[in-house]
């Protein structure tokens, strides 16, 4: 019995395979060498101001974001967010907190800043009443967040003392935590209070740097919004002096060099400014600042406020500003030199 074989292709289906296999290396050839050939992504970058009419801001990096809040002077705190430091300037404000009906602090929001501490973040801030002559009622607050989303949802947790008082931070040094402000000892200065725990205050406040020096005292004596800085086992504060409703509002620096933060004579104050006025890059009155770390951990940055004109003032008009900065020698900051809004700066590393 015959029985047919399998059947074969023919001499034209070979050759179309063979043609479209020759098709299909060269594509995947050209596009191997456009990979290889093409040219390295751009580095990120981003330009100041990265929020206008953003004073007293505050920034910290958390799980991949960049957030921010700075004063409102109304009855609501705010917050931002980004992935990039250049998104934060078109990022949209969130309120996270509404302060209308809290009767020793409704309104006139100033300097929030949010610390995380044993897996909660509190959100300090400065609040007083509607009155038209605010000013003296301005006091300490702080909220608790729920959980560790720096955005909340907070509560109210407690008032942070019954007379005037500015520009709460926090200082960690051997394990406890110290409140730390600026209120009047003869002229405004610097307070640190020592605490329990985030919100319960546990002894009485001290001051721990008057504005003595000259250019401590420009326009007016002041010595206000205290910044903790770290950095290889010395402790530091670094903190705004002279009036910032006149250009020469800058940052000084303490040094703890004693074992007692709450004992003025265990800190020396360098004797010039750490950062101040650039009139040829047109920045005046820097100062009220925040620290923050790189997405990768490598880089130390600092955000700061400013104007653009000597005849600025202390108001909703500053932006918010930020760069990095490194070491000297002595291990104390070199902040260098403010720069002009616009400028092109590599964004942190690690975005």
């Amino acid at each position: 019995m015959h029985r047919d074989g399998p059947t074969r292709p023919s001499c034209w289906n070979r050759e179309k395979d063979v043609t479209i296999l020759r098709s299909i290396t060269a594509l995947l050839a050209a596009v191997v060498l456009a990979v290889t050939t093409a040219a390295p992504a751009a580095a990120a970058t981003f330009t100041n101001p990265i929020k206008r009419n953003g004073p007293d801001p505050w920034m910290q990096y958390h799980n991949g974001y960049y957030y921010l809040a700075t004063t409102t002077w109304n009855s609501t705190i705010t917050m931002r967010k980004s992935r990039t430091l250049a998104g934060l300037a078109s990022a949209a404000d969130t309120v996270v907190f509404n302060l209308s009906g809290r009767p020793n602090g409704c309104c006139n929001m100033w300097a929030p800043e949010f610390h995380l501490i044993n897996g909660r973040w509190y959100l300090y801030y400065v609040a007083g009443r509607n009155v038209p002559d605010y000013n003296p009622t301005q006091r300490l607050h702080v909220l608790e967040s729920a959980g560790t989303d720096p955005m909340g949802p907070y509560t109210f947790k407690a008032d942070l003392g019954s007379t005037w008082e500015l520009d709460p931070s926090i200082l960690r040094h051997n394990g406890k935590l110290y409140l730390m402000g600026s209120a009047i000892d003869g002229t405004q200065s610097l307070t640190i209070t020592p605490l329990s725990n985030p919100y319960t205050i546990s002894g009485p406040r001290r001051t721990i740097s008057l504005p003595t020096l000259a250019w401590e005292r420009q326009t007016g004596a002041v010595n206000e919004g205290a910044e903790a800085l770290y950095h290889n086992g010395r402790v530091m504060i670094v903190y705004s002096a002279s009036a910032c409703w006149g250009p020469d509002y800058k940052l000084g620096l303490l040094t703890l060099t004693g074992s007692d933060p709450l004992n003025r004579a265990h800190w020396t104050k360098s004797p010039n400014p750490v950062f101040q006025r650039n009139d040829g890059n047109g920045v005046f009155a820097p100062g009220h600042n925040g620290f923050f770390k790189s997405p990768d951990g490598t880089e130390d940055w600092i955000v700061y406020h400013a104007n653009s004109s000597a005849s600025g003032g202390c108001d909703m008009n500053r932006s918010a500003r930020a760069q990095k900065f490194g070491w000297n020698a002595d291990g104390t900051p070199n902040f260098g030199t403010p720069v002009r809004l616009g400028t092109q700066l590599a964004a942190p590393s690690g975005e």
